[in-house]
């Protein structure tokens, strides 16, 4: 190689080398993080499954840190306007006619939204318990999202929301995914390279929501919306108090 190449070659590898690295870093210090907060849950495990441990504790404990680490503007610390913020917190929803406040609205700066995060206290049972995951079908379903979330950090859970909610259904019913909080840094790499802000911007989120389109039973959100307007939700409501805000 002569000297003038070279001086040519030289500084482009090392810019290429310095965006993967930036690239790198980005992730290792995101599971970095939750890493942290993974080994703080598990050593004061007993603490947070208490009663008194409440939601709002959850949040600012875990769940928010957790999507800030995926690269998320939880508190809009960039300072955009109103309409521009990424994370909207107890968000505005008309359900069966009723205005409900999802825990969190995701979306890009400006742009619709791409899906519900739904949070609850550790004492919840997530993967048992019907209400959660009604509620969060519901939300999801009156937005037309076709995924949401619902966590209490310990559990995770992501539900296809294409599929018209019973209070029939069990808890599993449309469950896409789920996992403990022992299993994020196993699955990490899915959590990023799914759901952190840098991913979603890359079509990372489309794309899983196309691989799990067609899943057997999923009903066409555009097709029975229309139907869903039309019926009142009724007897469903009688656990308002204890499935939604």
């Amino acid at each position: 190689m002569s000297c003038s190449l070279a001086v040519v070659l030289i500084p482009t590898i090392l810019l290429n080398l310095g965006v993967n690295a930036s690239k790198m870093s980005d992730k290792q210090s995101a599971r970095a993080q939750v890493e942290d907060l993974v080994n703080r849950f598990t050593d004061q495990f007993e603490s947070y499954k208490n009663a008194g441990y409440n939601e709002t504790q959850t949040r600012r404990d875990f769940i928010d840190p957790f999507f800030t680490a995926l690269g998320w503007d939880m508190d809009n610390k960039r300072g955009y306007a109103e309409a521009y913020r990424e994370v909207i917190h107890e968000d505005k929803l008309n359900v069966g006619g009723i205005t409900k406040a999802p825990d969190y609205s995701f979306r890009l700066s400006g742009s619709k939204r791409l899906f519900f995060v739904e949070a609850k206290k550790p004492e919840i049972d997530v993967k048992g318990d019907i209400h959660p995951a009604y509620q969060v079908r519901r939300y999801g379903w009156s937005a037309k999202h076709p995924v949401s979330i619902i966590t209490d950090f310990e559990e995770f859970a992501i539900y296809d929301c294409t599929k018209k909610p019973l209070l029939s259904d069990k808890p599993s019913v449309a469950r896409v995914k789920y996992f403990t909080w022992q299993d994020y840094l196993k699955e990490f790499d899915f959590i990023w390279d799914t759901f952190s802000r840098d991913a979603v911007v890359k079509g990372s989120f489309d794309k899983f929501i196309v691989s799990d389109k067609n899943k057997k039973g999923t009903a066409s959100v555009d097709k029975e919306y229309k139907l869903e307007q039309q019926e009142p939700w009724g007897g469903r409501d009688k656990f308002r108090s204890t499935a939604d805000h």
